[in-house]
């Protein structure tokens, strides 16, 4: 295995729409539950135009789907994307894969130079 696992195409983005610390947040709260623009401004203490601009950034790196009910078409539901966050661990595996075999080999080396 490389020392450094290529970056998925797409991980970038999720990285990056994860690097804020409110849209983090409302990542957390959409993994509880899918909830309203509204509501997760509400949660998080926003304006709805911030609130807005968050969503936007999460929806652009696919973590975040938007539906509307079958009741009302002008209400959006946000909720996560298991796939997009399932890429993301999958990425977290292969390089936590590559940091243990890093790891092991500085291991057997400081153990053979201590042998010596």
């Amino acid at each position: 295995m490389s020392a450094h696992p290529k970056p998925q195409p797409g991980v970038d983005a999720l990285l990056a729409a994860l690097a804020d610390p409110v849209r983090r947040r409302a990542v957390e709260l959409l993994g509880q539950s899918p909830r309203r623009a509204g509501e997760l401004a509400e949660l998080l203490d926003l304006t709805a135009p911030a609130m807005s601009r968050h969503l936007k950034e999460l929806k652009a790196s696919g973590l975040v789907a938007e539906t509307h009910p079958e009741f009302d078409s002008r209400v959006r539901i946000y909720a996560l994307n298991a796939d997009r966050l399932s890429e993301l661990k999958d990425w977290l595996a292969r390089a936590e894969e590559g940091w243990s075999a890093q790891l092991a080999a500085f291991r057997r080396h400081v153990e053979k130079r201590k042998r010596k």
